[in-house]
């Protein structure tokens, strides 16, 4: 049955981010959502479980998502799509024309993982990874949150000291759909010797720093008003333009405290001393390095979503976390990061604060009962499965008393 619902126009919100040591903050106007339906509690979710492991934690998100829906009286109609490897198994594409149809479609979509060393030889036109940086394309999600919190219950799974762990409530900004990635001209050629070389291109323009830098303002004025701008300015013309650019902006947000740091300091800067830094704005390769960076600093990437939005339309949210193929079917995998995208779509794809503060209040009371997946396992805690994790997060959410609500 298709959801009742206009099609996608302003954001909700990109706002209302929760810190986990403070209340939570106030909403933050951007465009990065598709509209709410006319049906304003009905929404169409487009599934992409993908590969490996992302199957089994999509299917405890889903079950998660559709609780917390019965609870605020938000109705979901669910799209379940090919993605990656297993589009790639099913019709040869590592993104058909039919899934990203639908979630160009739906209010918001949910990504597992995609990838494994079954299609890991094909060429590049064929590697899962190809789907998804196509996806992003097509739906223009220019730009990827990620934040990394170090949670009290698990500061000891931390590879830091606690004393430098204890604390940590970062978000990194990365621009998605930039930059070297996408840059052209790319390729291969022969040189005058006859060696073979690769080169690609590292290219901006003012509008898409303009657009990345007032999204991480906003959420940045939001937070701590603070903001880190990593690039490469003394050495790569590309991040000469982005430091102009982003102090140009800052002109437009007096309220908050700009600084900037090159990428190789702030690689050792997050490691050092992570507590320093609140929001950090970067282009898409740097932010590609330092969001997996600043994730281990947590204790596990198996506990950290992201969101990727657009000025309009459907937002992308996802696990920052692979496929894992070494573990997929065997019920190790830890959902929570996939659940806590969920939470990020309610919250920044659907506007849904109250049903995003459940998820998030149900993982937390989860936590603080003792159970943990092996990736984040410790002495007296209980060892337990995808599955069992599940369990437990829906019995929190059942359990909980009424959120009350932020408006």
């Amino acid at each position: 049955m298709a959801a009742i619902h206009s099609k996608p126009q302003l954001i909700k919100t990109l706002g209302s981010v929760p810190s986990r040591f403070g209340a939570p903050r106030k909403p933050t106007s951007l465009r990065c959502s598709a509209a709410r339906p006319l049906h304003p509690r009905s929404y169409s979710i487009t599934l992409l479980p993908g590969d490996g492991i992302g199957p089994e934690v999509v299917s405890v998100a889903k079950d998660i998502l559709s609780v917390v829906g019965a609870h605020e009286g938000i109705e979901f109609f669910y799209n379940e799509m090919p993605m990656g490897g297993a589009a790639l198994d099913a019709v040869g594409v590592p993104l058909p024309e039919e899934t990203l149809a639908a979630a160009k479609q739906s209010d918001a979509v949910l990504l597992g993982a995609i990838g494994g060393y079954k299609w890991d030889g094909n060429e590049k036109p064929l590697k899962p990874e190809t789907g998804l940086l196509q996806l992003r394309a097509g739906l223009g999600v220019f730009a990827n949150l990620r934040p990394a919190t170090v949670w009290p219950q698990l500061v000891d799974s931390s590879t830091l000291k606690k004393e430098v762990a204890e604390g940590v409530d970062l978000i990194v900004i990365r621009e998605l759909t930039g930059g070297i990635y996408f840059g052209e001209p790319r390729g291969f050629g022969t040189n005058d010797k006859g060696e073979d070389f690769g080169f690609n291109t590292e290219i901006y323009s003012t509008f898409e720093i303009d657009r990345i830098a007032r999204v991480a303002f906003e959420i940045a004025r939001k937070r701590q008003s603070k903001l880190c701008s990593v690039d490469k300015a003394n050495v790569l013309e590309a991040s000469m333009l982005w430091r102009k650019r982003v102090n140009e902006i800052a002109s437009e947000y007096s309220d908050v405290q700009l600084s900037h740091m090159y990428v190789d300091n702030a690689a050792m800067q997050l490691i050092r001393d992570p507590r320093q830094f609140d929001t950090i704005v970067t282009n898409n390769i740097f932010g590609d390095i330092l969001s997996d960076e600043a994730s281990i600093i947590t204790g596990s990437i198996g506990m950290l979503p992201s969101a990727s939005v657009s000025e309009s339309g459907p937002g992308l949210f996802e696990p920052i976390h692979g496929s894992a193929p070494d573990i997929a079917g065997q019920d190790k995998a830890n959902p929570l990061a996939t659940v806590l995208s969920a939470a990020m779509l309610l919250r920044y794809g659907l506007g849904e604060e109250n049903a995003a503060r459940r998820i998030e209040a149900a993982v937390i009371e989860t936590l603080n009962k003792g159970f943990r997946t092996s990736d984040i396992h410790s002495s007296g805690m209980v060892l337990v499965g995808c599955k069992r994790m599940g369990e437990e997060v829906l019995k929190s959410v059942d359990s909980q008393k009424p959120i009350v609500a932020v408006s």
